[in-house]
């Protein structure tokens, strides 16, 4: 089983890529909240679009698209199904919900699919809450980021809400200057380092996005 960084590792080693500098992989995140019959957050679906460096190394090492024009075989299509699915138990999914600033539990992905579309993969998946929660007196807060900065996520276009009137969400951005400054210090402290891949330090969240969805109680 692997993880979704594990799936990118395995298609950047194969490309002539330069030295380890992160991130390696961009993404542009989508947000699906959705509301069971009480009103209570139950579940978010999201979407993951991939750069065209990586989709077209990945499709290349498949063997997928042979004829370079952009579009796959409705058998190609299928051999992409659970492509980047394969976790680790552990695995976070690059995806974190919290009540305030409790942390909520996340399944593991169900319903995925996966496209290539203009040049990029893309795929969906969807992660139910361990409970419904109702957001009468607390924000709900998705955020989306790899702990290890491997891969850089963007949320693209305003969060969508399922199933229920009368909320309000909005995206906010991290500080980049604070967190460009944690980075440099990082790589500084590694330079020269032969591990600096695995020794690279977990600070993916001073670059996380995050959605905040308040509803009326």
């Amino acid at each position: 089983m692997r993880t979704l960084r594990a799936v990118c590792v395995a298609v950047i080693l194969s490309a002539p890529v330069g030295a380890a500098a992160h991130p390696h992989v961009f993404i542009d995140a989508t947000i699906e909240v959705i509301f069971d019959a009480e009103g209570r957050a139950e579940a978010v679906r999201i979407g993951w679009t991939y750069d065209s460096l990586f989709s077209m190394t990945y499709v290349a090492e498949q063997g997928l698209d042979p004829d370079f024009d952009g579009v796959l075989t409705p058998e190609e299509e299928a051999a992409l199904a659970g492509f980047d699915m394969e976790w680790h138990a552990e695995f976070a999914g690059d995806t974190y919900a919290l009540l305030g600033d409790v942390p909520l539990g996340l399944s593991q992905p169900v319903e995925s699919t996966a496209a290539y579309q203009d040049g990029s993969l893309v795929s969906t998946h969807l992660r139910r809450l361990s409970e419904p929660v109702a957001l009468g007196e607390g924000e709900l807060v998705v955020q989306v980021y790899d702990p290890s900065f491997y891969t850089s996520y963007l949320i693209a276009g305003t969060p969508v809400l399922t199933g229920r009137t009368g909320c309000r969400v909005q995206v906010y951005e991290p500080d980049r200057a604070a967190a460009d400054a944690r980075l440099e210090a990082a790589l500084q402290e590694l330079a020269g380092s032969a591990d600096a891949e695995t020794e690279f330090p977990a600070i993916g969240s001073a670059y996380a996005e995050e959605a905040r969805i308040s509803c009326a109680p």
